[in-house]
């Protein structure tokens, strides 16, 4: 596996030095508030559980589990949804937490929803990684760990083709890997 990667842009010791950061500013803008956070599976279960160990505040945690890839490298920009029944958020500040933020239509669709299906004080985003690109959608990361090129990574929760999730650092993957 390690073999596909050609470049590591963070390691694990980065990556936990950064959620120390958030998890700080988190903690301070969220103190005293009833926040729920909004994983989106499956790439952000890695960072969901190492930021939220570093938020010293009661919340709830919830999950969505929501596609726009569908195992390839780039959003096909239809977002779906794989379940019925969304969040008990009403009256609550929300979290939505993702692995990425690239073509925005993902997170886009996700808040537009919850903000319009479930009543809740205030939706925001945080991405471990958001891409200096134009997105597709109007969304944005008020919480960012850390800003990305256009290339495809994997590791950290991030994956390819349901692959190199498990890896603890973030790194670009060959391209000769996925035919890119």
């Amino acid at each position: 596996m390690v073999e596909d990667i050609e470049t590591i842009l963070f390691h694990e010791q980065t990556i936990l030095s950064r959620l120390d950061e958030l998890a700080a500013q988190l903690t301070e803008d969220y103190r005293d508030k009833e926040l729920t956070v909004v994983a989106v599976l499956n790439g952000s279960v890695m960072f969901l559980a190492d930021l939220l160990r570093r938020i010293p505040l009661p919340l709830k945690i919830d999950a969505l589990s929501v596609s726009s890839y569908h195992g390839g490298t780039e959003s096909t920009g239809t977002v779906t949804f794989h379940q019925d029944k969304l969040p008990d958020i009403d009256g609550r500040h929300v979290l939505v937490l993702d692995d990425i933020l690239d073509t925005g239509l993902t997170l886009h669709a996700i808040c537009e929803k919850l903000r319009r299906e479930c009543r809740p004080l205030s939706v925001e985003c945080c991405v471990l990684l958001t891409k200096r690109k134009g997105r597709a959608a109007e969304a944005e990361a008020k919480y960012a760990g850390f800003e990305i090129g256009d290339e495809f990574v994997v590791g950290y929760g991030l994956d390819y083709d349901e692959r190199y999730r498990n890896l603890p650092f973030v790194g670009v993957l060959r391209r000769e890997v996925f035919g890119g």
